[in-house]
Formats: structure tokens, C-alpha cells, sequence
């Protein structure tokens, strides 16, 4: 005699082999966007470690390995100071990160907490700002630095930073302070706390996550950043962006590729692996605006 299937057994293996398909379709999503993005970083180490004598060698694992593209990055017979340009990187990243999130954190909570005239209108400029092309500020800022006489020096490097980061800032605070709910901050000020004090005590230990990811995305955003820093800098007050680009052969008609390879390998490497390390934090910055309480 056959034996037959129960109905519910069918029906659970046709859902079964339904939910397989989209499953294997976003593996093979996610395999194509990680290799079509870490490609290239893979590509430049393994550049890197490789022998300059074979720098276009096309072979797609490393090979003639050596340590001397990253003693020549490191280097300064040449006239390179890769390590000063990554003492400058710090220097205006940090400044830059710690006044874009002071000046965002209480820009942002007057946005999501406090009802005035003109509130859309000042939301409206600031993200304005941040669709304003880089390139349009080049000759006023080298006119008006030059003017004040701030070529090549730091200031000149963090103001405009700062004015790129703040929009990041200002929308990434904006939506996280907005969904907190509103009786944690009346309840301290039922206590007795000030405004201030309800802001400090309460507010700021709950925006936690999305301040750790503000601070990461603004440092990444002025460690990476080249067009003004190349016009507004000297080889004192260069960031690693503008060193590497300048960086210089044995010769004036060599390009040092290797070592070029080698210097990007050192600014890159820590930043990948500080995504990696906090990337619970950054995406739960991230998303958390996005949940209601």
C-alpha cells in the first residue's frame, strides 16, 4: 500500500524550499558587495608587501614579500614625513570630532526637545549645508585664510572640517534624541534637576551609543578628507592624505607605488579594524533613532 504524506508535512517542505531561494540570493548579494568593496583594500596590501621591482605583477595572492615599501613609507631621506602627517591627522581629527559633537549634541537636543519659531527653517539650512558641493568652497576659503593669513596652519584645516561633519552630527543626534521618551527628562525635572542638569544626568547617558557612532563617523570623515587640506596646508600642518599624495621617488620621473601602497596599508589597517571592534556600537547608533519606545 502507499503511504501517504500528511498535508501539513507538504505544505511545511514547499515553505521550506520557498524561504531557501531568497536566502541563497542574499548570500550571494552580500558575498558580491563585500568583494566588490574590500577588493581594492586587497589589492593594496598585497601591493604592499610586494617587492617594488614586481609592483604590477597581476598575480592575485602576495608574492616576492618584503618589509621595504613600509621602511621607505616611514622614511624621511626623501622628504617625507609620513609619521608628522599622521601626527597632524590626529591632531585635526580629534579636535574636529570633539568640537562638531559638542556643538551637535546641543544643537540636536534643541532640535528634538524644544518647540521654537523658525525650527524647519534652521533644519532646512543645515541640511543645505551638507548638500553643498566641497568644491564651490575652495577659492573663498583660500581667499579668506589667506587673507587672515591662516594658510598652513591648523585652524585653517578644522574650521571647514567641523562645518562638514555638523550636518552628520546634528541628523545622526537629531533622530535618536527625538525618539527618547519624554518622561525620563519630565521625571528629573519633577525632582528638582534644572534643564540642564536633566540634559546632563539623563539625556547624555541614553545618547550614549549615538554619540560613540557620531564621534567615529566624524573621524573617519576628517581623516579621509584631501581637497581643501591640499590647498590649505604646508608640509608642517599636512594630513596623510596630502603626504601620501606627495609622496617622492628616488628620482622626479618615479613614482613610488610600492611605498604609496605600503603608506595607505598603515592610515587604513586601524580604521577597518576600529569598524570592526565597534561596529555593534555603530550600528545600534545607527538604528536606534529608528525604534520607538
Amino acid at each position: 500500500m502507499e503511504e501517504t504524506v500528511p498535508p501539513a508535512a507538504v505544505a511545511t517542505e514547499r515553505v521550506r524550499r520557498r524561504s531557501v531561494g531568497p536566502a541563497i540570493r542574499n548570500y550571494i548579494g552580500v558575498i558580491f558587495i563585500l568583494a566588490w568593496g574590500l577588493a581594492p583594500f586587497y589589492w593594496m596590501v598585497v601591493t604592499a608587501f610586494r617587492n617594488s621591482e614586481h609592483t604590477f605583477d597581476t598575480t592575485p595572492w602576495p608574492t616576492y614579500l618584503t618589509l621595504d615599501n613600509f621602511r621607505a613609507a616611514l622614511s624621511t631621506d626623501k622628504g617625507n614625513d609620513f609619521l608628522g602627517a599622521i601626527v597632524n591627522s590626529l591632531i585635526i581629527g580629534a579636535v574636529t570630532t570633539a568640537v562638531g559633537l559638542l556643538l551637535g549634541v546641543f544643537t540636536a537636543y534643541a532640535l528634538a526637545r524644544i518647540d521654537f519659531r523658525g525650527k524647519f527653517v534652521v533644519t532646512g539650512i543645515i541640511l543645505g549645508a551638507s548638500m553643498f558641493p566641497t568644491i564651490a568652497l575652495v577659492t573663498p576659503l583660500f581667499q579668506l585664510f589667506g587673507n587672515l593669513g591662516w594658510i598652513g596652519q591648523y585652524q585653517a584645516l578644522i574650521i571647514p572640517n567641523i562645518s562638514f561633519v555638523l550636518p552628520l552630527t546634528i541628523y545622526t543626534l537629531t533622530s535618536f534624541l527625538a525618539d527618547l521618551p519624554w518622561e525620563l527628562e519630565e521625571a528629573a525635572r519633577i525632582d528638582g534637576a534644572s534643564r540642564g542638569q536633566a540634559f546632563r544626568l539623563v539625556i547624555m547617558p541614553l545618547a550614549a551609543p549615538a554619540l560613540f557612532t557620531t564621534a567615529i563617523l566624524a573621524f573617519i570623515a576628517t581623516w579621509n578628507e584631501f581637497m581643501l587640506a591640499s590647498l590649505l596646508s604646508t608640509e608642517r600642518t599636512e594630513p596623510v592624505t596630502v603626504a601620501i599624495a606627495r609622496f617622492a621617488g628616488a628620482n622626479s620621473w618615479e613614482q613610488p607605488y610600492a611605498a604609496i601602497m605600503a603608506a595607505g596599508t598603515i592610515v587604513t589597517i586601524p580604521l577597518v579594524i576600529m569598524v570592526l571592534l565597534f561596529q555593534r556600537r555603530i550600528v545600534s547608533g545607527l538604528t536606534a533613532g529608528g525604534v520607538k519606545s
